[in-house]
């Protein structure tokens, strides 16, 4: 296989690279992103901006790829801004798609998604699995399923399975996620008449997932959940924060407190926390053969596990 990974850069990507380079049927690995990778991986990387067409599509076509691992989906200020993350998931979308399909060896799509394509309207399915029709009410929902239609709109083009992967909201300590800084500031706001629960998804469950997807192919969305929920109040106690009741008009405030504090608030997290947010994550199991293995709250303990930092100098070495 020779797999292209968009958003080779991020935790995910960088994971599944590694991954793939120890994969005997894998023979090439080639990444684009706005960042480079933090670690070392076996693949080739170029770092290009998903805004830059011409660049990515050249670069997508000189490789050719068999499989498309579609990672360039990006989060309002997870590492982007709002308009910047919608704008370079947009365009690359487009162009890393049309290139890999233009190569002419493309035989199967991995697309990474999230559940809040389904949306949160009044009436909505709490638990929602991969029958209900997506309805998303977020500007990032939206991106969302623009992203699966592109990719669902090549695989009908050339014949290939695509694999929707939508996964519950990923934090982590180390994990760029507006839902993360928002859990880590020293007072968490949260909705005080109702504190609706939640899922999330450790990235380690998520990087097995994408593997997975990648050696079975399996056309259609499947959500991938982690087990159990929590509310943000529950969250706050877990890390040790001080959880502030909000009620409607005192989420402007907590806004405005948020951003202050480094931790913007975008739409789809406030729906979160405001409606909650989770899946039937079953179909993982049956179609993938994987199952997340931490669960929410253990997931949100380990948010606030950070490891000391420990400095260390380098040897002196005498001159010759």
């Amino acid at each position: 296989m020779r797999v292209l990974i968009t958003g080779m850069g991020g935790e995910l990507g960088t994971r599944l690279a590694i991954q793939l380079g120890a994969d005997p049927a894998v023979t090439a690995v080639f990444g684009l992103d706005i960042d480079p990778p933090r670690r070392r991986h076996p693949g080739e990387f170029h770092r290009v901006d998903p805004r830059d067409r011409d660049r990515t599509t050249a670069l997508i076509r000189g490789f050719a790829p068999n499989v498309l691992v579609h990672l360039g989906v990006y989060e309002p200020y997870a590492r982007s801004s709002p308009r910047s993350a919608a704008e370079r998931t947009a365009v690359g979308t487009v162009a890393a798609v049309t290139a890999a399909v233009d190569a002419g060896h493309l035989d199967r799509i991995v697309v990474r998604s999230g559940i809040e394509i389904y949306g949160r309207r009044r009436g909505a399915p709490v638990h929602p699995d991969e029958e209900v029709r997506p309805d998303p009410t977020s500007p990032f929902g939206r991106q969302l399923l623009h992203v699966e239609r592109v990719c669902n709109e090549a695989g009908l083009h050339v014949a290939a399975p695509v694999t929707s992967l939508r996964f519950a909201p990923l934090v982590g300590p180390h994990f760029p996620s507006p839902l993360g800084r928002y859990l880590r500031m020293p007072a968490v706001p949260f909705a005080g008449l109702a504190d609706p629960p939640f899922s999330v998804l450790h990235q380690e469950d998520a990087a097995a997932a994408l593997l997975a997807a990648v050696r079975r192919p399996f056309d259609g969305p499947v959500n991938v959940v982690g087990p159990g929920a929590v509310t943000a109040s529950q969250s706050a106690l877990l890390g040790r924060r001080v959880p502030v009741p909000t009620v409607v008009p005192g989420w402007w405030a907590a806004r405005w407190f948020s951003e202050l504090a480094g931790a913007p608030l975008p739409d789809h997290v406030l729906e979160l926390l405001t409606r909650g947010r989770s899946a039937d994550g079953s179909r993982a199991e049956e179609r993938l053969g994987v199952r997340p293995t931490r669960s929410t709250p253990s997931v949100i303990r380990s948010l606030y596990a950070w490891d000391e930092v420990v400095v260390t100098t380098a040897p002196q070495v005498e001159a010759a």
